[in-house]
């Protein structure tokens, strides 16, 4: 496929050009930490790159393609899942990932900026809604393996018991100061799991309510 036929920040190279593309993605990450998405500037993450800035417009063109490629290697990058062999075990692995992920400075300035940004401009809207799905598909099976040991209602949808175990986490980044810990991340794993269990996630069909 011709790189040129294509939209920026979507081709996965190797090589040299992976190292830069590595580096670019680091130095806008670090960028957008500091001063937000308003702040960001090709020109600036060149610099703190060591790449020229023809490399940086050549290739991502725009700030918004440049932060859809972020969240696309920050997916490509994430832990796997762990298997405790229990729902409860399962999502308070979930749940305490992202919490380490969000009370890292770095990242957790990040996720704002990128989510303030999300807000007004349908690119990153649609690059973040792609990276939580990469995140939520990954988790979900988890879910499903409670379904099938019985831990779970037939029809609960996993999907669903995988975002109320992050929400609570991303609801505390955004409208407090405080710092997230593990009792918080606990806290919402033990809420999703007791609510998957009393069948707040189940379809009707699932469940054989008419």
């Amino acid at each position: 496929m011709d790189s040129e036929s294509v939209a920026p920040g979507t081709v996965r190279p190797g090589g040299r050009t992976a190292q830069v593309r590595a580096a670019v993605l680091r130095a806008a990450g670090d960028a957008l930490a500091e001063g937000g998405f308003a702040h960001l500037d090709l020109a600036d993450v060149a610099r703190r790159a060591g790449v020229g800035k023809t490399t940086v417009y050549r290739r991502w063109a725009t700030t918004t393609g440049l932060v859809a490629d972020l969240l696309t290697h920050m997916a490509e990058e994430s832990l796997p899942r762990t298997e405790t062999g229990s729902l409860l075990g399962d999502l308070k692995a979930n749940a305490r990932l992202v919490q380490r992920t969000l009370s890292d400075e770095r990242h957790g300035a990040l996720f704002k900026a990128v989510i303030a940004a999300a807000t007004c401009d349908p690119r990153t809207a649609e690059a973040l809604h792609r990276f939580y799905g990469v995140r939520i598909a990954e988790w979900a099976p988890c879910v499903q393996q409670a379904v099938d040991r019985g831990e779970l209602p037939e029809g609960t949808d996993p999907h669903e018991v995988i975002r109320a175990v992050s929400a609570p986490l991303y609801y505390a980044l955004l409208t407090s100061g405080a710092t997230l810990d593990k009792p918080a991340a606990g806290r919402a794993a033990e809420a999703a799991a007791a609510a998957a269990r009393a069948g707040v996630f189940a379809s009707q069909a699932g469940t054989g309510v008419g």
